[in-house]
């Protein structure tokens, strides 16, 4: 396998070892809904920068909220209509499958976001927990849901996910986080245990 990039660690010996299962980031890791959150916030005169789903449980009426959540399903729903694979993502997913490493996702996106997801990219049967299953990321709980339902310890896997929200809540359950940086510029990269620009290096981390 052609691997462009060289592997980046923190904590080399404890990456490599004792990994049996691998959660994952939905959108910006394993799939491109092509979603631009800055434009949302506009089009909902928002501060910029801010969590959407925070700003949105903040707000003070009901009727705000309603239109809000709207306007959002409808951004991610319409996302989720070109989503697209990450480089290399359907190929890992199948090596981890092949391994019999345990895989699954915790996403802050819909349930009915990602079933689009899944029908148009053919994802393949993976256990999902959504932001209307548990708090959404920072917040570990999905995580350590998983890992429960999996009978998985949470030091036993690795959280792979490309924003700072996914570092937080894997350090936050107790697993090891992947930062997926393709672009090698996150400014986040130094709270990852490990960072990666393409999934084959993750192959090669697991010795797959």
């Amino acid at each position: 396998m052609d691997i462009p990039h060289r592997l980046s660690f923190k904590k080399l010996s404890v990456v490599l070892t004792n990994v049996t299962a691998v959660l994952f980031d939905l959108d910006g890791t394993l799939i491109d809904s092509g979603l631009n959150f800055q434009i949302l916030r506009s089009k909902l005169g928002w501060p910029a920068g801010v969590d959407l789903l925070a700003y949105l449980a903040e707000l003070p009426s009901a009727k705000q909220r309603a239109e809000a959540e709207r306007a959002i399903h409808d951004f991610e729903m319409a996302g989720a209509a070109s989503s697209t694979w990450m480089p290399g993502a359907q190929a890992l997913l199948e090596t981890l499958a092949e391994a019999g490493i345990v895989t699954g996702i915790v996403t802050r996106n819909t349930r009915a976001a990602f079933d689009v997801c899944r029908q148009r990219l053919s994802i393949p049967p993976i256990d999902v927990i959504t932001r209307e299953d548990a708090p959404a990321k920072p917040d570990p709980t999905g995580l350590l849901n998983l890992a429960a339902k999996f009978s998985v310890l949470p030091e036993s896997a690795i959280y792979v996910g490309d924003y700072i929200y996914d570092l937080q809540a894997a350090t936050a359950a107790g697993m090891r986080s992947c930062l997926y940086d393709p672009s090698g510029t996150a400014s986040f990269a130094d709270q990852a245990d490990m960072t990666i620009r393409h999934f084959g290096e993750l192959t090669i981390a697991l010795k797959l």
